[in-house]
Parts: C-alpha cells; structure tokens; sequence
C-alpha cells in the first residue's frame, strides 16, 4: 500500500514539473562548471622559417696524382740512371735519351725536371777524361764543350781542377811516342796542336828524352 501511494507521489511531482524542467537543469548544470572544465578551442601558429643548419663549402684538397706522362715518368727514371752511372751535360744527356727512343719534348721535360747543377757536371766530366788520357788545358775545354757543356761550364769544370798542365804535356808525348815515333820538333808540334803552350810542350818533349 505504501509502495501504491509512493509512486502516486512520484508521478505528481514529476507532472507538475513538465518536460521543460529536464533541460533547465541541464543547462543549470552546465553554467556551474568552473570555467577549466569548459571547452576551448586553441590556434596554434607553426613557423615555416627553415631551422636546418647553414651550409658549409668545404675545399677539397689539391690532388697528389702526378701530371706527368707514363713516358715523361720513364724518361726521368733514364736521365736518373745515366747521372748516377757518369757525368752528362745537358745538351748530352737529351741528345742520350733521344737515343734511347724518347721524344725530344719528353727528353727536355725529364733532365729539366731533375734541377742538375751543370758546372758540377763538368767538373766531374773533366776528372773523368783526366782519369784515362792526358790533356792540355784548351784541349779538355774543347772536350768538354764537345760533349755538349757551353763554353763557360767547359771552363768552369777545367779550372775547378788542380791541374799540372806540364805533367799532362809530358804523359801526352809519352803516349804519343808508344804509338808512333816522332822528331823532337814534330813532338813538339805535335803538342801545340793539342792546345799545350810551347812551354809546356817543350817541358814534355824534354821529359819524354827527346
């Protein structure tokens, strides 16, 4: 009987108060929430300026490869083997790789390329010729600038040397008379010919025993 009258109850109460009371308090709920509850809506600016690194240029390094020739390489190697075997000039030491099958321009490259001090070149090329055979001091000028040195090079090697030109007159008459038999003027002569003075000619006759 009380459950009956109970929900009698209810029922009036909910009757009186009409549908229009559901959405009052739905409203009046939603005006009591604190404003952090709210919903909001946030616009959120993205910057288009580029972040990335700045670029840096790097230089690469010189190359080390050679700019030389195979055949420019080959005939450096040569003008190298003929310098440590004797002494050459310029002019010979080309004219000796042209020779030997290299091209003229190739030939200059390579002895141009190695930085050769050509006096000291004649000074050894003096000593050289002076190790095998005896010669007066114009003589080994005349030698030296047939082997292709210039004149001043020639010169430079010859009087680099302490030479005894008189002591070279008379081993050149003794080589002269163990070929052939001479007159003590034509030896003589025969020394003059060769570039000695006539005092060291004479001074080399007289050593020999003419």
């Amino acid at each position: 009987m009380r459950n009956k009258l109970f929900a009698a109850t209810l029922s009036a109460v909910l009757v009186a108060c009409g549908p229009g009371s559901e959405q009052e308090a739905s409203t009046s709920t939603d005006a009591a929430l604190p404003p952090s509850t709210q919903a909001t809506t946030t616009t959120v600016e993205v910057s288009t300026t580029s972040t990335s690194p700045a670029t840096t240029m790097i230089t690469p390094p010189p190359s080390t490869e050679s700019s030389l020739t195979r055949a420019q390489e080959n005939a450096i190697e040569s003008a190298e083997s003929y310098l440590d075997f004797t002494a050459f000039s310029r002019k010979g030491l080309i004219e000796q790789l042209e020779f030997e099958g290299f091209e003229t321009a190739d030939a200059e490259l390579a002895v141009d390329y190695l930085g050769v001090n050509w006096n000291e070149q004649a000074v050894k090329k003096a000593e050289d010729y002076l190790d095998f055979a005896a010669f007066s001091r114009k003589g080994l000028i005349d030698q030296l600038e047939f082997e292709g040195f210039t004149s001043d090079e020639a010169t430079f090697g010859v009087d680099s040397l302490d030479v005894n030109w008189k002591e070279q007159a008379w081993l050149k008459a003794e080589e002269y008379l163990d070929f052939t038999s001479f007159s003590r003027q034509g030896l003589i002569d025969q020394l003059e010919f060769e570039g000695f003075t006539h005092e060291e000619a004479v001074y080399g006759v007289d050593k020999a025993g003419l």
